[in-house]
């Protein structure tokens, strides 16, 4: 991976991010409904012309997430689930609700709306990636805006499908008020389209780690449920 995009803007993030516990429709979520959306808490990082904007909310059953990514030109060329999404456009989120840097899932959804999902149970002292992992009753949307000038995914992850993972995992789902997990969110970006797909490529972390890798826990920030 190139180096990572480093603006100025990554000094001032928070510490952590607070998502709300929310009693709106699973589906209103899901459709980016912006009234809904418009109290929950925002992230934005990445270089203009290419924001990201990373919003979540929770209930008893599940997390929902969404993206906004500035982009007049967003591509994907893949159709299938679990393929290399991550050598095109994504936007992605990492969580780990033991906090312990392993056994944590990660999500990407590509503009066309093919996702990626997989469990990482281990990078040291030996990497076990586990692509065969799925959530079994994951939801995504992706909508393109009006004017062409972003895109949007929105994503339910459904606790249940979090107990999956490990059984360290399973005894913290589902989340009450109070608890914390640990995440990080993500984007990837490659202005010259699928022809010259590495040149000028944005790699744009939430929360910037020290390596030039995303999968780096030391820069995983908590992610604390609370009441709205």
């Amino acid at each position: 991976m190139p180096e990572l995009y480093r603006g100025p803007e990554a000094a001032r993030q928070p510490a952590d991010y607070a998502v709300p516990r929310v009693e709106a429709a699973r589906s209103l979520l899901l459709a980016t409904d912006d009234v809904l959306w418009s109290a929950v808490p925002c992230l934005t990082w990445g270089p203009t012309p290419y924001e990201t904007r990373f919003r979540a909310a929770w209930c008893e059953t599940g997390l929902v997430v969404r993206f906004d990514a500035d982009d007049e030109r967003p591509w994907a060329t893949r159709e299938q689930r679990d393929d290399r999404l991550w050598e095109e456009e994504v936007v992605e989120i990492f969580v780990d609700p033991t906090c312990a840097g392993r056994d944590y899932v990660e999500l990407e959804i590509s503009p066309a709306n093919v996702v990626c999902d997989l469990h990482i149970a281990a990078l040291e002292p030996q990497r076990d990636v586990r692509l065969g992992w799925d959530f079994a009753t994951l939801e995504t949307r992706v909508h393109h805006a009006d004017d062409g000038r972003r895109w949007t995914a929105s994503a339910w992850l459904p606790f249940a499908d979090f107990a999956s993972v490990s059984p360290e995992v399973a005894r913290r789902v589902p989340p009450r008020t109070g608890d914390v997990w640990h995440f990080n969110v993500f984007r990837i970006k490659r202005p010259h389209g699928p022809a010259q797909p590495e040149r000028d490529a944005i790699y744009a972390a939430w929360s910037v780690p020290e390596a030039t890798t995303f999968h780096t826990p030391s820069a995983f920030r908590p992610l604390r449920f609370v009441e709205r």
